[in-house]
């Protein structure tokens, strides 16, 4: 499964990208200090620097997973976007 958070547009030439994934009212870190984390280390990957690729998804990948992103030199310094996934 493909998850895209989009960026428009940003003059911080390279901008803090992070996905975080809500479940059952835990946040765990999936993109964090530009690498994987956890169980999500073998099985995704970051494509064009905004896309997350999770392979062999299960129902335990049924979460909201949150991009945030940090652009210092930007208006708006912040910004985040959730995308509710949910594998049947």
């Amino acid at each position: 499964v493909e998850l895209s958070c989009i960026i428009k547009s940003t003059v911080t030439p390279d901008p803090r990208i992070e996905w975080k994934k809500i479940r059952d009212g835990e946040t765990s870190y999936v993109f964090y200090g530009n690498k994987m984390q956890g169980d999500f280390a073998t099985r995704a990957e970051i494509l064009s620097r905004t896309s997350l690729v999770i392979k062999n998804t299960t129902r335990m990948d049924t979460a909201t997973y949150r991009c945030e992103v940090t652009a210092p030199s930007d208006t708006k310094i912040i910004d985040e976007i959730n995308i509710q996934l949910t594998v049947q």
